[in-house]
């Protein structure tokens, strides 16, 4: 559960951004939408393993 306390004198505005911050930094958001419809568990390992592969990719064209 992601809670922002509102701070002395502190805008809505500033309070609605700090709270979207946290939730987006948290990841609710994106578990929400990966979590809206089943996924089965191959089709899951298959992203892993794509995912996992991008990430190697990435880190050996820095190199």
């Amino acid at each position: 559960m992601t809670n922002v306390v509102a701070y002395e004198n502190e805008s809505f505005d500033s309070l609605l951004k700090r709270f979207n911050k946290r939730v987006h930094q948290d990841g609710i958001l994106a578990q929400v939408r990966r979590r809206q419809y089943y996924e089965k568990p191959s089709v899951k390992r298959k992203r892993k393993k794509a995912s996992k592969r991008r990430k190697t990719a990435r880190a050996l064209r820095r190199w």
